[in-house]
């Protein structure tokens, strides 16, 4: 998905923004003298003053963290995320990409749209039965005359190429990149049983962690009706003034995610 500088997606929730200087960047678990553990557990988004969620990751916060475990020889990726920002998301792949540490990538709920494409940079990649790898052409909403939407359309064609090189890069041997660009025209959703058809990815069994489930899922058009059901479900939590006890037990669950 590509978002115009100048354009914001309406916010479902009534959300005010975090402030970056106000909450942490991404952060590094696990930090050895050989391996550290990175989650990508969000929305892509461009580098900005906020967030509209805290787990929102910007290049800035991938940028942050790689420079805590530059030098080590291997990094883990876990990635559960519902794509975004295709700029964003370009750069994080490239800045992952130039780190010379072995790269395992596990998809732990779901891997969509941009988050797709971060998951290639992955040396190995690990994909439970049960997750999702969701791959389509690049969105975005304009406005102008049909000089612009011309202009727009050409410039939607070259951000493909770049994703589909990423994508040509892990092809299974045997799969003609001609395939992927027809799942990508008509937005494919697949399982780690499909994925492991057409990519190098290496299925694993499958793993208690929810999907990703913000309303980004929701917004494209194939999304698992189950991942659907989720997002609106948090939707519907997020609107309800939460007490002491829910932020306690929501701040408990994030302390377990991040030892998983």
């Amino acid at each position: 998905m590509i978002r115009k500088s100048n354009f914001k997606y309406p916010v479902i929730n009534s959300v005010t923004p975090i402030s970056k200087s106000n909450q942490s960047l991404m952060t590094v678990k696990n930090l050895t003298e050989t391996s550290a553990d990175l989650y990508i557990y969000g929305v892509i988004v461009d580098n900005t003053d906020f967030k509209w969620d805290e787990s929102d990751v910007m290049p800035e916060d991938v940028k942050d963290a790689l420079e805590q475990v530059e030098g080590l020889k291997e990094l883990n990726i876990y990635i559960n995320s519902p794509g975004g920002s295709v700029f964003a998301g370009q750069a994080i792949y490239n800045m992952l990409n130039r780190n010379k540490a072995k790269k395992n990538v596990y998809i732990d709920g779901v891997a969509a749209s941009m988050a797709s494409v971060i998951a290639m940079v992955g040396d190995t990649i690990y994909m439970p039965k049960n997750a999702y790898l969701m791959i389509h052409k690049p969105l975005t909403i304009a406005i102008g005359n049909a000089t612009d939407f011309r202009k727009m359309a050409d410039d939607l064609d070259v951000i493909e190429d770049g994703l589909v090189n990423v994508y040509e890069e892990n092809l299974k041997e045997g799969v003609d990149i001609e395939t992927i660009k027809g799942l990508m025209e008509k937005e494919t959703w697949l399982t780690g049983e499909e994925a492991i058809e057409l990519f190098d990815v290496e299925v694993v069994e499958p793993k208690n962690i929810a999907a990703y489930g913000g309303d980004l899922l929701a917004r494209y058009e194939k999304t698992p009706q189950k991942l659907v059901a989720t997002a609106i479900q948090n939707d519907h939590q997020d609107n309800k003034q939460p007490s002491n006890e829910d932020e306690l037990i929501k701040f408990q669950n994030e302390l377990d995610l991040l030892e998983l």
